[in-house]
């Protein structure tokens, strides 16, 4: 063997240790603690009102999907192959929590909403909604009650399962919000199964509302009737990702994903029919009509509160209301995929009068979106190396 090709060999080796050695610690990272950024790295970008404030609190998150505010100045955040971390008010990350659920984390299933229970500052208690696996590569949303340790979930109680399991990768939901009247209302998906949604024995495409343990309300639109699932609260929705309820009034707000067009804002009532596939404002993919559409409107469908032509992809919803002394108070906060940017709606109470795309020139997909009770919009970019960023409104002119 001649020494140029000793020499070409163990160059061929040393590089292949060296590969096996970036991957041994790509997969060390996801499920160890990772430490707080040594200086927060923050952003200067431009909205109406003047500039606004960009602090990356966290980054080296795997597509995280949602964020919770906890008491104590940190975050929960789930990323959807199927952890939940801590993150604490400097940065720091944990170890992934132990005794989370199985989650089927394909295409757009995993680990989704994290949310406080309403009692958690004496319960510890958590709800967590995610895609779960079923027989035969099927799986569907469903919703679990967990109470928060150190650094696993105990008490871990399944309270909702959408029925039945179907096979595919996509529209999941899946958030969650809680009235002030002891009801979680829970979004989904379709699956892309159109017409589930308006078929009222299966659970795909509604608004489901339960009590906090998982039991149906009494006064639930549907229950008592034999063809209708009685978790139903509203149907005919496509892809639900965004949900929150006005603390003004207890309105029901969520959004949803349209096909190629018609992302849409509703205000869903009990029992109403949204009217997704045979009302909508999107096309299919392909350029394609939707084969089960029969337009825009249809009598006994309800029209939507605010639409989108253009899809910007909506996922994560935030009111930030009483807060006189912020620019942005009476205002909902939407995170936006496709478009990459985060879209602020001004209010003049329930009516929509100004809509603002924030954060367009940092090029970052936003998954979600939540308000402090100080006023701070907290936001999770959705990437391989996702970030959880502060934003300070512009100052006061």
């Amino acid at each position: 063997m001649t020494s140029v090709l000793r020499r070409g060999l163990l160059c061929a080796a040393l590089l292949l240790s060296l590969s096996a050695c970036d991957r041994g610690g790509g997969a060390e990272a996801a499920t160890s603690a990772k430490p707080a950024p040594k200086q927060a790295v923050t952003h200067q970008t431009p909205s109406e009102l003047g500039e606004i404030r960009v602090t990356e609190i966290a980054s080296g998150l795997e597509h995280p999907w949602a964020v919770a505010l906890l008491p104590d100045g940190g975050f929960l955040v789930t990323e959807r192959p199927g952890r939940l971390r801590r993150v604490a008010a400097d940065g720091a990350i944990s170890a992934p929590i132990g005794n989370v659920p199985q989650v089927w984390a394909k295409g757009q299933g995993g680990l989704l909403d994290v949310v406080l229970a309403p009692d958690f500052a004496a319960s510890k208690r958590i709800y967590l909604s995610y895609a779960e696996p079923g027989p035969d590569g099927s799986a569907g949303t469903a919703v679990a009650i967990a109470t928060l340790g150190d650094s696993a979930l105990s008490e871990v109680k399944v309270i909702y399962q959408q029925q039945p399991k179907l096979v595919g990768p996509n529209h999941f939901g899946s958030r969650l919000a809680f009235d002030k009247s002891g009801h979680i209302f829970i979004t989904q998906g379709e699956r892309q199964q159109r017409m589930a949604s308006q078929e009222l024995d299966k659970l795909q495409g509604k608004l489901v509302r339960l009590n906090l343990d998982g039991s149906v309300p009494a006064d639930n639109p549907f229950v008592g009737r034999k063809e209708a699932r009685p978790e139903i609260w509203s149907y005919g929705h496509r892809n639900m990702q965004s949900l929150a309820i006005d603390p003004r009034t207890g309105t029901v707000w969520e959004a949803e994903h349209g096909p190629r067009g018609g992302d849409e804002i509703n205000l869903p009532q009990p029992g109403k029919n949204y009217g997704w596939p045979i009302v909508t404002h999107g096309i299919d993919y392909s350029g394609l009509k939707i084969s089960e559409a029969e337009g825009k409107e249809k009598p006994g469908m309800e029209a939507p509160y605010h639409v989108w032509e253009v899809s910007p992809a909506l996922s994560g919803m935030a009111f930030l209301v009483e807060q006189p002394a912020s620019e942005w108070n009476n205002s909902l906060f939407l995170g936006a995929l496709a478009d990459g940017s985060l879209i602020r709606l001004t209010l003049e109470g329930d009516k929509i009068v100004k809509e603002e795309r924030l954060l367009k020139p940092l090029g970052w997909r936003i998954r979600d979106v939540r308000v402090s009770a100080d006023g701070k919009v907290y936001v999770l970019t959705d990437e391989d190396e996702g970030k959880l960023l502060r934003l300070d409104p512009p100052a006061a002119k």
